[in-house]
């Protein structure tokens, strides 16, 4: 009988997080483990610390307080000589290149094309040539359905269209954890379907560890094996999708979504 193999570590850990922004505290000793693959979704209300958390992973900022893994490995202190000392720019910025992040706000070079876009990171970060990153752009622009638009400047997309070179921008690095911020937020209600059916996509796709903040709860169900429930700085519930949208034990939680689906 062969030997069980040891449980690989989780995508992320993250224990005891704190964060403060000119006094005001907003994680307040956050802990989050997901395993490989995993797909989670974030909601709470707005200033409850979600998008702070994403921008942590992505090491936009620092924590006050807490340890953050990637895949075992310390983001912002180095194991060595018996102790930790502080995390090098380089060793940054390789666990950077793990993660993938997608903004509500696109971000995307207006004097780059489409395919500029996506090809660019690529290029300069991963030492692609300029042919195979164009290649890679190619193949992602149709994988979000805008081989068409691969010519076209950010002035000539709709904001979904946008939303999704930002995607397909991200997917470049070939990342193995993807953080999406209110990606459909920035969107005209007619234009959130093109962006959610990419996500729901990828999500079916299995590999990629998948973290979104999101206020669209549908999509929230819809994306994720698990929902946290964020509140003034902590997790105040997890679970399934099923069991916290539909048998919430948290009273906090119960308020929110009674709010948020009131008119649905």
């Amino acid at each position: 009988m062969e030997a069980s193999k040891p449980p690989s570590d989780p995508a992320i850990r993250m224990t005891g997080i704190k964060k403060s922004f000119k006094g005001t505290e907003v994680l307040r000793g956050v802990d989050l483990v997901v395993p490989a693959g995993r797909k989670v979704t974030f909601i709470g209300p707005s200033g409850s610390g979600k998008s702070t958390l994403l921008r942590i992973l992505m090491t936009l900022e620092r924590p006050d307080g807490g340890a953050v893994e990637i895949g075992g490995e310390p983001v912002w202190t180095v194991r060595g000589g018996g102790g930790e000392r502080p995390a090098s720019a380089e060793h940054l910025h390789r666990i950077r290149r793990k993660v993938g992040m997608v903004f509500q706000h696109f971000h995307l070079f207006p004097h780059m094309t489409a395919l500029g876009n996506v090809s660019a990171a690529p290029r300069m970060a991963l030492g692609l040539s300029r042919a195979d990153a164009e290649d890679r752009g190619r193949r992602l622009l149709d994988r979000v359905g805008l081989a068409d638009k691969a010519g076209a400047y950010p002035a000539k997309l709709s904001g979904g269209q946008k939303q999704r070179v930002a995607i397909a921008r991200a997917l470049a690095m070939d990342p193995e954890i993807m953080l999406f911020d209110e990606v459909t937020s920035a969107l005209d209600p007619e234009l959130v379907g093109e962006a959610v059916n990419v996500l729901l996509e990828l999500a079916d796709e299995g590999r990629m560890t998948m973290l979104v903040v999101t206020h669209q709860m549908n999509f929230a169900q819809a994306i994720a094996d698990e929902v946290h429930f964020l509140d003034d700085g902590r997790i105040i519930e997890s679970g399934s999708p099923d069991r916290i949208f539909r048998e919430p034990s948290e009273e906090r939680t119960k308020k929110f979504l009674d709010s948020v689906l009131a008119y649905r």
